[in-house]
């Protein structure tokens, strides 16, 4: 296992070790949308706002709520006062301004929000003002999420890259040894809000002295450490390895149901994918039970569903639904023959560090061969598809997966600046509609509408709906059970 074993004690006092997927691409959230990234960087970067366990917007970095102009144009922000970086410089309204002004330039999420944004001005030393061209319901959910994340960081370090990994976050970047390890430790200065703790928002207590994030490539090999004590905790684990988790002494499951969705994203830039027929080729070739079998082996982790919401959220809705698990191959070698398909080969991007992609991968394969299509798998660690989906030359599909979110903008892949391209006058029009509508049943018709464009111009592929696995230490308490596990409140037991 090479870099993956660590020599010291098991539960060495206040220290913990973390199995993930892989390295991290980057550890400037701003910069990417990987689950990975945000999982280790939410430790010491944090955000103007945070989300409840119910997924409330709720203040972390602001001391409270914005005070919104009557025609929602106008956001003015009140920050929290003594906020102190890792760095030892004080945080105020200049720094948050920068740092917002480079997540709309950088970020994909900012991307998406940024031709809503008219200025962001600083109102004194601890207020900031956000003008909007148009009234944008999203927003403060977007100014919440951890995942190309809205952080906050002193102007100073700020640019193109960052100069250093500085936060306010409870936890600061001690040592990066690339496919090593990541090891935070505990920020001394660092002052928690004193609200309850409830899912990322209210208090974040640093009980535990370090936390060392050890990239684990193998899902394998994360199983075996996590049971034998090598890690205390594992992340996205095979489904297959429950009842050994759960038979295991010092060890236990955690199911996390419903999680989210796996995702064929398109590249509708160029290439084979910018085809309507090709892609609804792709869509009536599919079949997602198969899929969902071969990835997660047993029903009780995963749902054939088209809905691109569970029923437990609001914003579930059937439309769309009949072009959805189709697997009829004789259509979708009739719109291959109307795109004037000549057999280049369809390049699927994908990874074994998510093994349930890469198996998933395999069943379409054999599914769209059948429906006509030459097809080239390109297997590559998850770091390098995370650089490669943003060369849109390198791939036609690439395969990933996202947890179901609070609010649907927050899925950047409806914008028409994402990696995938989706630029379609009627979607943009539903679009723009749907995030400037702050009544929320209108909101729920407009992503009625949403969903239906995405079966019938398909720009992605929802296979289904699965839950995921983690395991930790029974010795390990206060961990919330979340798709982006943190380690504040965390404790080690005797």
């Amino acid at each position: 296992m090479g870099a993956t074993m660590l020599t010291s004690p098991v539960f060495a006092e206040g220290v913990i070790d973390v199995a993930i997927i892989g390295e991290p691409p980057t550890l400037d959230p701003m910069m990417s949308t990987a689950d990975v990234v945000s999982i280790v960087t939410q430790h010491f970067f944090e955000t103007l706002y945070t989300f409840d366990e119910n997924w409330a917007v709720v203040p972390l970095l602001a001391q409270d709520m914005p005070e919104i102009s009557e025609d929602g144009l106008t956001y003015r922000i009140p920050l929290r006062e003594g906020i102190t970086f890792h760095d030892g410089s004080t945080m105020d309204s200049a720094d948050v301004v920068a740092s917002l002004q480079r997540w709309l330039k950088v970020s994909t999420r900012g991307k998406g929000v940024a031709e809503q944004v008219a200025g962001i001005e600083t109102d004194g030393a601890n207020t900031v003002v956000i003008t909007l061209t148009e009234s944008y319901s999203p927003l403060l959910s977007l100014l919440a999420f951890s995942n190309a994340a809205a952080m906050i960081v002193p102007e100073e370090v700020l640019g193109e890259e960052l100069s250093a990994i500085v936060g306010t976050g409870p936890y600061k970047l001690e040592e990066h040894l690339p496919d090593q390890y990541i090891q935070v430790t505990r920020f001394d200065d660092y002052v928690s809000r004193e609200e309850p703790s409830s899912g990322g928002s209210g208090k974040r207590e640093q009980i535990l002295d370090e936390i060392r994030f050890v990239p684990v490539p193998d899902a394998a090999t994360r199983v075996e450490g996590v049971l034998s004590g090598q890690f205390q905790f594992a992340d996205g684990l095979p489904t297959e390895a429950y009842d050994r988790i759960e038979s295991t002494d010092g060890v236990e499951p955690m199911l996390l149901a419903p999680f989210g969705w796996p995702i064929f994203a398109f590249n509708l830039k160029e290439g084979l994918m910018a085809d309507q027929n090709v892609r609804s080729a792709v869509q009536a070739a599919l079949a997602p039970e198969d899929m969902l079998y071969a990835a997660f082996g047993d029903e009780k982790f995963f749902v054939t569903d088209a809905a691109l919401f569970p029923e437990s959220f609001q914003w579930h809705n059937e439309e769309g639904a009949e072009l959805y698990n189709q697997a009829d191959a004789a259509k979708s070698q009739e719109l291959l023959s109307k795109a004037g398909y000549d057999g280049s080969p369809l390049r699927i991007l994908t990874s074994h560090q998510y093994e349930f992609h890469y198996k998933m991968a395999e069943v379409a394969k054999v599914y769209l061969e059948a429906g006509g299509f030459t097809v080239e798998l390109d297997v590559v660690d998850w770091a390098t598809l995370t650089q490669q989906r943003d060369n849109p030359a390198a791939w036609d599909i690439y395969i990933t997966h996202s947890p179901f979110l609070p609010e649907p903008a927050l899925t950047s892949m409806y914008s028409p600046t994402s990696r995938l391209g989706w630029a379609n006058e009627e979607k943009d029009a539903v679009l723009k509609e749907f995030t400037s509508e702050t009544d929320p049943e209108k909101r729920l018709e407009l992503f009625a509408e949403l969903q239906k464009l995405v079966y019938e111009q398909a720009p992605f592929y929802k296979v289904g709906g699965f839950n995921t696995l983690l395991a930790k230490s029974t010795a390990l308490d206060g961990v919330t059970e979340t798709p982006w596990p943190y380690f504040w409140n965390a404790s080690l037991s005797e």
